[in-house]
């Protein structure tokens, strides 16, 4: 009877192999579409389940707003995510605490097919921290009626040609250039961008202060507080927050922006005619052409207990396939160069394009802290209260103090 009942227990066993290995991923809204959202990442669990017997992958879905304290609370503990979406300037702060695994090894086979400068935009200190599974990049659009209609013959491409051109627009109650100068703009997308133009850093090479009140600086800000003082950059500017719905470049009330995704080109297209929209490169100041651009990048959490399996979910979502299904749900590029994701948009070619002057920033610990501190200096300097030196030499004393405290 017992040996019956031992055969019985064993029968009842067979076929059953070890439990699955589970993966938790944390992944912010890239796709806008809720809808859309889930039903693709939904897929990608199906689709990794099938290409990695035994592991199995829970992608959770959060919010935006409130990220980074989530994301510092969950590293820091011990029941958060095996891996994250990160952004560049998030990965200096928790690499810096030993709290990301370096991916160098996982990533060799695949290293050299990143763009240089989605490559860079993830490595601190020689390592790199995240597998880049999207690319982001702005680039200039213009109203080609506005321009038309105010004689601008010509897109005005470098700071000169703005210059000369912002009159003629003005004489016709039109703002040339929009600009977002809120506390809930991102610096990335309206002044560094000028800055990085005009030849200047945000911080200095060893990341021990600031470095954007250099003469290069003072350039950039005199350009864009000269424009807003003659009606150039609308007075909206002071209350914007780098979106084109809503604002004096979207309402037909300015003839360019600088720093538009290719989502925000095909939102004006349709607003105003896809006959009236141009797209151009990135601005040229008198140093380069620069615009702004990031990867989203996958970054492991060092308390993850299933590091090996987590890598395997990365090469998964950095295959060529994968990049390209990822970018035609969510609009955005390719951070790979051998890849090109397929665009309906008939704007994609100029994006593309731009990817050859985009910088990522410059990812610090302090980055997001800093521009706490310039953003309403800049606005101080637009509304005549500093000059341009005052301001950005007040926003680099407390950053500075900020950086050498502990």
């Amino acid at each position: 009877m017992g040996l019956v009942f031992a055969l019985l227990l064993a029968g009842c066993g067979a076929g059953r192999g070890p439990a699955p290995v589970r993966l938790v991923i944390w992944m912010y809204p890239v796709i806008t579409d809720p809808q859309a959202d889930t039903a693709y990442w939904d897929e990608v669990e199906k689709d990794f389940a099938k290409a990695t017997p035994g592991v199995e992958v829970t992608v959770r879905h959060l919010p935006w707003a409130g990220r980074d304290q989530r994301i510092a609370d969950a590293l820091a503990g011990d029941d958060g995510p095996d891996a994250v979406l990160l952004m560049p300037d998030q990965i200096p702060r928790f690499a810096s605490k030993g709290e990301l695994v370096p991916l160098d090894a996982a990533l060799k086979n695949t290293v050299h097919k990143f763009l240089p400068a989605a490559l860079d935009a993830v490595t601190r200190d020689g390592r790199i921290y995240g597998a880049p599974i999207y690319q982001t990049v702005t680039t200039t659009i213009y109203n080609k009626r506005l321009l038309s209609e105010s004689g601008v013959r010509r897109p005005p491409t470098t700071w000169d040609e703005i210059k000369a051109a912002a009159p003629k627009l003005r004489s016709k109650g039109i703002a040339l250039l929009d600009y977002s100068a809120s506390d809930d703009a991102s610096l990335n997308l309206n002044f560094y961008p000028l800055l990085w133009q005009a030849g200047g850093r945000v911080f200095s090479e060893d990341g021990t202060r600031v470095a954007f009140n250099s003469a290069q600086g003072v350039e950039a800000l005199t350009f864009l507080t000269g424009l807003y003082r003659q009606g150039a950059v609308p007075e909206s500017a002071l209350r914007n927050a780098n979106r084109l719905d809503g604002q004096a470049l979207g309402r037909q009330q300015a003839a360019m922006g600088y720093s538009v995704v290719l989502a925000d080109a095909d939102l004006a297209a349709r607003a105003w005619g896809e006959e009236n929209v141009l797209v151009g490169g990135p601005l040229k100041g008198p140093a380069r052409e620069a615009a702004f651009g990031t990867p989203g990048s996958l970054a492991v959490s060092a308390r993850s207990r299933h590091r090996a399996q987590t890598e395997q979910f990365l090469a998964f979502m950095t295959r060529p396939e994968q990049i390209r299904s990822l970018g035609r749900a969510s609009g955005y590029l390719s951070p790979r160069a051998d890849v090109v994701v397929p665009s309906d948009s008939p704007y994609a070619m100029q994006y593309q394009a731009a990817l050859a002057s985009v910088f990522a920033g410059e990812p610090h610990p302090a980055s997001r802290r800093v521009m706490e501190l310039l953003a309403p200096e800049i606005r101080a300097a637009l509304t005549g209260r500093k000059s341009p030196a005052a301001a950005l030499d007040a926003a680099a004393a407390a950053a500075d103090e900020l950086l050498r405290s502990p």
